[in-house]
């Protein structure tokens, strides 16, 4: 299991450096103990701790005045010092220097756990926030709907990977069929019995990012090392420490890029631009992708050494089209949702006919588009019922396509053929055409539903 957070300690007495980590460890947390304030703030620059403990009488340099430099260089690890002098001067001076809190010798252990977990847990929290914030406007909702046995096997095999804790899963998919949700979905998996809201899901869209600013992004950089540089920054890397980091779009990353997101998957570490220091990361990592990446790995375009590193566990998020059944659940769903967001609750739901025509579209836009549609819909159109003509002109001109093209001329070969092996063939092609829909296949052969089942007990299709 992934460490709490990271603890910096710098006490010169060696037994209470040896008490404290070996209590911070016990708790689950990652410590890094020194007794020498020498390149201290070097090295915490590099580190970056969550909750950085200083004791305050040392040779040399004091943690008044590590803590100093700590604000003046702007590093914003959290600070807690360390002493013997229970004094309120002492104490107004180390929170006017940014320390957060400050901790009297001889120690209460559970006192310092108490501690150090609040502040973890709200910086974490505080992370969190900050991203959501930044996406919420793009995430719809966070649960998996449908029951069609595609989706139903495939959420099956998300779980045992959320189960197993896996490092790495690629998810592949034409866009709009999920990918994103079913990464959120295995995060929440892999958490449910902890404090959710510790481990931060934190994600960049390779595609969306000049390159410069994608490896900043991922890796962080250190104040000076490129012109804009202004301060130090934590990559995505070091922020979603304990939770999961979502690569959307990997195909569309530079080939110099995937050997350094090689190197951080293999060596579970990182380093910032400009860094001389390795950084642990403990991450679950996600990479989504709309593009055939076996034939970019055959073109040169994608390292196959990464590829066969991510693809150890994968998942093809299906089309709509391939799990049709979920399609009604799917639409229903959305018109719930946004008519409660726009106020139209009078709407009572879709026509039978406004329903065949969702099931026989092919969505190209998959649940994006189907999402999308039902909101217009909602929006714009005033009766109570969802009726055909309320549905954008693509899935009409499909239908009617359909309907146009449904002669054929078939030549009987001189040898003749089985009459049955043909009805056959046609029922398995309808069913598989409509995602196994008894109904809609029906419709497809221009047959009764009745008629259908009796062919397909007759042919032991069942």
């Amino acid at each position: 299991m992934s460490a709490k957070g990271r603890v910096f300690l710098l006490d010169d007495d060696q037994l209470i450096v040896s008490m404290l980590a070996r209590a911070l460890k016990k708790e689950g947390y990652e410590v890094q103990a020194e007794t020498d304030s020498r390149e201290v703030v070097e090295k915490i620059r590099s580190t970056a701790p969550d909750v950085a403990l200083l004791d305050i009488r040392l040779p040399g340099k004091s943690g008044i005045d590590i803590l100093q430099e700590l604000t003046d260089q702007g590093i914003h690890t959290q600070v807690v010092m360390l002493t013997s002098d229970d004094t309120a001067e002492t104490a107004v001076k180390a929170m006017k220097l940014g320390a957060v809190d400050y901790l009297t010798k001889p120690f209460d252990l559970d006192e310092v756990k108490i501690v150090i977990k609040g502040i973890v847990e709200k910086g974490n929290l505080m992370r969190e926030v900050d991203y959501l914030r930044k996406v919420s406007s793009e995430i719809l909702h966070q649960e998996i709907i449908g029951e069609s046995a595609i989706l139903l096997e495939l959420m099956a095999k998300a779980r045992k990977m959320a189960t197993a804790r896996v490092p790495t899963i690629l998810l592949t998919g034409e866009s709009g069929t999920g990918k994103e949700l079913f990464s959120r979905y295995i995060h929440h998996a892999m958490h449910r019995e902890d404090s959710y809201g510790q481990f931060p899901f934190i994600g960049v869209n390779c595609a969306a990012l000049p390159e410069h600013l994608i490896e900043s992004e991922l890796f962080g950089h250190e104040k000076g090392s490129f012109t804009d540089a202004k301060a130090d920054k934590r990559g995505i890397f070091e922020m979603a420490y304990g939770g999961s980091i979502l690569l959307d779009e990997i195909g569309e990353m530079k080939q110099n890029l995937q050997s350094k997101l090689l190197r951080v998957i293999e060596e579970r570490k990182v380093r910032r631009i400009g860094g001389r220091v390795d950084i642990p990361i403990g991450v679950t990592v996600f990479a989504t992708t709309n593009r055939d990446i076996e034939e970019a790995v055959d073109t040169g375009e994608f390292r196959m050494d990464l590829f066969y590193r991510l693809n150890a566990f994968s998942l093809r998020i299906p089309p709509l089209r391939e799990r049709r059944k979920d399609i009604p659940l799917l639409a229903r769903y959305f018109l719930t949702h946004y008519s409660g967001k726009y106020n139209r609750k009078t709407l009572k739901g879709f026509s039978p006919e406004a329903e065949e025509l969702l099931l026989s579209y092919r969505w190209p836009g998959n649940i994006r588009e189907l999402r999308n549609t039902i909101e217009r819909i909602v929006v714009l159109e005033n009766e109570e019922t969802i009726l055909p003509d309320h549905l954008p002109k693509e899935i009409l001109h499909q239908a009617r396509a359909e309907k146009q093209t449904t002669r054929f001329d078939f030549i009987l070969p001189d040898s003749g053929l089985s009459l049955e092996e043909v009805e056959k063939d046609l029922i398995l092609q309808a069913l598989e055409k409509a995602g196994n829909n008894k109904t809609l296949a029906a419709k497809l052969l221009n047959i009764s539903y009745d008629s259908l089942r009796y062919q397909v007990k007759k042919f032991g299709l069942e």
